[in-house]
């Protein structure tokens, strides 16, 4: 990639899982009453039930420094119970005061460390939730992160015959040394062993977790670690950026020397490298950051424009609702985010007075949720159609005035009211969505609010 590209275009900006992004979230605290509301004008306006649940299960048993996530770290598994016990509360909070009764059609079990917990105690959860002892495959995805130190056969198994066919396994690199930096020490044949079991089980869509840029990583780290993870052969890869911003998770990302990190076109280089290896053994790049075989649901997603991105990442369940259940969760009604408390000790309690435990979140304007669609088709497809009847049309010439240095660049093409990305312009998509955002332009800096997007 042109060097001088990178130098221009790696700057801070947002990583765009929402719009408006957190830190121009308004309401902070967040009204109840209004969160509901939206939650049942989204049910009116869509006429379905269809939710997406993501399950955030924090505990873990050591740091890893690389690590921008919610978490707790404790070796203590008798949390695990009361935690528990307090998302079944959660979930039967909205079952009682929603005016319809959610149907999950997705559900992701995210941390943290979700195998931190013992198997029983995921089933307990999951047979709490559904009302059911098992779920049908077809009728709803169920997915995992999976720590592959903890990982057993019987989490496997009992996952397995709930119903979850899909897990994704945390690698981030198999280098020793870029391991011991990030204090995340599996060797491959952990990592295999795990993959093999799910694999034979029956799992049918099993991802690998990798980062680039990480601290001590070099091209030969990522080539190594890209060359074992081939010799899995996963239906899909997830290569995500190290997004280093200890200014907000402090000093858990202290855990190595700033000098230790790749510069930005060294970064870059791992991240092509990745690619082009990646792209060899016949893998379509999907959205941001993430690849698939040809034949997976999120490759064919992709190319028939039915791809969908929220706070879990990529799916294929195209549901306008989304509730996120445990401590600091974030839940999506299209038309509003809700928080929940971002500690273990003020989530249980709150849940357990029998009160939600949302504490911030952001109710969105006309405009935001005009510019809320846009970012998703750039971030899904590459490209979008401003609408001709917007009232909103002033901002759009606007929007098409800050890409203009984009499209000198190749990076971007505006035909009439269409906006598309080009495959040149494909690793800045992040900046051509902030000419998209409003919030943005009312900042002077945003060098202590988000990663760099290269």
């Amino acid at each position: 990639m042109n060097s001088a590209l990178i130098r221009k275009y790696d700057v801070p900006g947002p990583r765009y899982t929402s719009y408006p992004t957190v830190p121009f979230w308004k309401n902070d605290p967040m009204p109840l009453d209004k969160w509901m509301e939206s939650l049942h004008t989204n049910y009116n306006k869509f006429n379905s039930s269809d939710v997406s649940v993501y399950v955030h299960l924090p505990f873990c048993e050591s740091l890893c420094t690389f690590c921008g996530c919610h978490k707790r770290i404790t070796k203590n598994h008798q949390v695990e119970s009361p935690y528990i016990d307090a998302v079944i509360k959660e979930w039967n909070l909205y079952k009682e005061n929603l005016d319809f009764d959610p149907r999950i059609r997705e559900l992701h079990f995210g941390g943290g460390t979700p195998t931190f917990f013992a198997p029983d105690e995921l089933i307990r959860l999951l047979e709490n939730l559904f009302n059911t002892l098992s779920v049908d495959p077809e009728e709803c995805e169920l997915s995992f992160e999976a720590h592959p130190n903890n990982t057993t056969e019987d989490h496997l198994k009992k996952l397995y015959d709930f119903g979850f066919r899909r897990l994704s396994l945390g690698v981030q690199d198999y280098n020793p040394e870029v391991q011991k930096a990030i204090h995340r020490i599996q060797p491959f044949e952990t990592v295999e062993k795990v993959h093999n079991m799910a694999r034979q089980m029956g799992y049918s869509s099993i991802s690998h977790d990798l980062v680039f840029g990480l601290p001590k990583q070099s091209l030969d780290n990522i080539i190594e670690t890209v060359s074992k993870t081939l010799l899995l052969k996963p239906d899909r890869i997830s290569l995500y950026s190290y997004a280093h911003v200890p200014w907000i998770k402090g000093n858990g990302q202290r855990g190595f020397d700033e000098n230790d990190l790749p510069k930005s076109e060294v970064k870059r280089e791992l991240y092509e490298t990745a690619k082009k290896m990646l792209e060899s053994a016949g893998y379509l790049e999907i959205g941001m950051d993430h690849f698939a075989l040809p034949e997976d649901s999120l490759s064919i997603a992709f190319d028939q424009k039915n791809l969908h991105r929220n706070f879990m990442g990529y799916t294929t369940m195209n549901t306008s609702m989304m509730i996120g259940l445990g401590m600091s969760a974030i839940s999506d009604s299209w038309f509003a985010f809700a928080q929940n408390d971002k500690s273990v000790e003020g989530y249980i309690e709150k849940v357990n007075k029998g009160e939600f435990p949302v504490y911030r979140g952001h109710l969105l304007t006309d405009q935001e949720l005009e510019t809320r669609k846009y970012i998703l088709d750039l971030m899904c497809h590459f490209e979008t159609t401003l609408e001709s009847d917007s009232s909103y049309r002033n901002e759009h010439f606007q929007i098409a005035e800050r890409l203009k240095e984009m499209v000198t660049d190749g990076l971007v093409i505006i035909e009439n009211d269409h906006v598309k990305v080009t495959e040149k312009g494909v690793p800045f998509v992040r900046n051509c969505c902030m000419a998209f955002d409003q919030h943005l332009q009312k900042v002077n800096s945003t060098e202590k609010m988000f990663s760099r997007t290269i």
